[in-house]
């Protein structure tokens, strides 16, 4: 992988993740942490971001981070808030809410909530409040009596996707300050799907809807 004239960086091979030392000619670019030249870098980033600072990475994404938020309930430290952190911080989420416990189960996330912004909220009314000032909306995802398909609903642009724990979804406080709840089809005998792929889902219907078919 070359990273600019005068010097490149080392493959890492043998299916390791990331680089090993920059080697040649120092590059000049305030961007790049001389710690991770030398010794390598194995973070979990994209290629584009190998050797920089991880406060530069972040300015980097905030040029470019898309309108729409994630917020997840936390009441019984669920270990899938890890992934949809993960899923947040590839999809461009402009930043996620924990609601209820500040604590959560980090792991799943792989360090990605290192770049993402995080908000912390101790109830669903101090989110809606929250969101509300800024003229972003609540729209839940759960499969609830009385959801309506998200394939179908346009989602807007200016919109916070709300997600319920595992198991018990999304909760009644919640439910009451969200103007609508979607519901994901589903074609096969389960009767739901893991918290994680339904927000994976949905944020990449946002997507779908505010970047590809915009054109943005």
């Amino acid at each position: 992988m070359t990273q600019g004239s005068g010097g490149h960086a080392t493959g890492a091979g043998d299916g390791v993740v990331g680089v090993g030392p920059w080697e040649g000619a120092w590059p000049d670019d305030e961007r790049l942490e001389p710690d991770l030249l030398r010794e390598g870098d194995r973070r979990n980033v994209v290629d584009r971001y190998r050797y920089w600072r991880h406060d530069a990475i972040v300015a980097d994404l905030d040029t470019r981070r898309h309108a729409f938020h994630v917020a997840i309930e936390n009441w019984e430290h669920d270990f899938n808030i890890g992934s949809v952190v993960r899923t947040a911080n590839a999809m461009g989420a402009a930043a996620f809410h924990i609601v209820g416990r500040r604590r959560w189960n980090r792991r799943g996330a792989m360090v990605t909530d290192r770049y993402q912004h995080e908000h912390n909220h101790p109830t669903a009314g101090d989110l809606a409040t929250w969101a509300r000032a800024r003229g972003i909306r609540l729209i839940g995802i759960d499969n609830l009596p009385g959801s309506r398909p998200l394939e179908t609903y346009d989602l807007p642009r200016d919109a916070m996707l709300v997600f319920g724990q595992e198991g018990p979804g999304l909760s009644e406080a919640m439910r009451a300050e969200c103007e609508v709840v979607l519901h994901i089809e589903q074609f096969g005998s389960t009767r739901s799907i893991n918290a994680g792929a339904a927000a994976a889902i949905a944020m990449h219907a946002w997507v779908r809807r505010h970047v590809f078919d915009q054109g943005v």
